[in-house]
């Protein structure tokens, strides 16, 4: 099969893209060129920016694929820009696109879990969630137009080997072998849905390979859903400790300087995702939460991050840590 993954380069679309050379796919892959990544061999490496149509026109001029794999739509990369010329571009040109989206682009109810066909963000464009869903209504909207064969994928939160959120498993990882206090916010009942990526990678090319049965679809991804309490008690179980968790009043909340804790444990991120219609179309399964973390855990003990410093900044999703400011928080009277 003959893919070209937008992006590539981090996380995600680094894994799927050794995902896809395992399977003796022929590879390639389009960014700006400005993140340094090892690929496998053989990978063919295009160089534009998706938000000039232009550039990804000449770069691509000739080109034909079996499956187009959207990775980097996101709105730190796009920027908000217009998605439909794009997808014209590989209108024709490709036999399955698939669109990594996100739990974000719904609009969030209190009605759980969510399914596929609730609404979806009514946010700016230029904002993440409100990005994400402007482009699944591209998509679906060229599909009905031209019989593109477009589909959706719409992940939680994703985790796993290198992971490029620095305020996820990382943080939780270093404060539990470091035997820090662990602040919850929300009486920790904040509850989100995580998936690991391989998982995901999984899922992304069962849909490229059926693009028959899901064109058209959004597809929700990352079922398993848990607490923030839960969350630290099952990684503090992986380490090997018992975790120190001190809840956050709400009345302190914005008034100490953070980050405090993972972005993931705010209200926003409160939210149930249904996957029933990833097993009716006979989707790959997922692996369980804790196992899918102890493996997690074992290459993260492997790797630069077991020696991370005490405070990351993460400059593209504004997702780090700080344990001083966390430390300093817990001595507030």
């Amino acid at each position: 099969m003959r893919s070209l993954v937008l992006g590539g380069s981090t996380f995600v679309g680094r894994r799927l893209v050794y995902r896809l050379a395992g399977h003796g796919h022929e590879v390639s892959v389009l960014n700006r060129g400005r993140t340094a990544s090892e690929l496998p061999p053989g990978v063919r490496r295009y160089v534009a920016d998706r938000t000039d149509v232009g550039s990804m026109r000449s770069a691509l001029a000739g080109t034909e694929w079996d499956a187009v794999f959207d990775v980097s739509g996101f709105v730190m990369v796009a920027g908000g820009s217009p998605i439909e010329d794009l997808l014209a571009l590989f209108d024709g040109r490709t036999a399955a696109y698939v669109f990594v989206s996100s739990i974000m682009a719904y609009h969030p109810s209190p009605l759980m879990p969510w399914t596929e066909d609730q609404p979806t963000s009514a946010e700016p464009v230029t904002s993440y969630g409100g990005f994400k869903a402007y482009a699944e209504a591209e998509v679906r909207k060229r599909h009905e137009q031209t019989g593109f064969p477009g589909s959706i994928a719409r992940p939680a939160a994703i985790y796993g080997p290198d992971n490029n959120i620095l305020d996820m498993e990382t943080a939780m990882f270093l404060r539990l072998r470091r035997r820090l206090p662990v602040l919850l916010p929300h009486g920790g009942l904040v509850t989100g849905n995580y998936g690991h990526v391989d998982d995901l990678c999984a899922l992304l090319l069962a849909m490229a390979q059926a693009p028959g049965a899901v064109a058209g679809e959004v597809i929700n991804a990352t079922g398993q859903a848990i607490t923030t309490a839960g969350y630290v008690r099952a990684l503090a179980e992986i380490v090997g400790i018992e975790p120190e968790i001190h809840l956050l009043p709400d009345d302190l909340l914005g008034k100490v300087a953070g980050p405090l804790f993972g972005h993931l444990f705010g209200v926003r991120h409160h939210g149930v995702i249904s996957t029933e219609k990833a097993r009716r179309l006979n989707l790959p399964d997922e692996r369980g939460f804790v196992e899918g973390h102890r493996q997690t855990y074992e290459w993260f003990c492997s790797s630069p991050f077991a020696d991370a410093p005490d405070a990351m900044s993460d400059p593209v999703w504004g997702a780090g840590y700080d344990f001083a400011a966390e430390a300093k928080a817990l001595a507030q009277p």
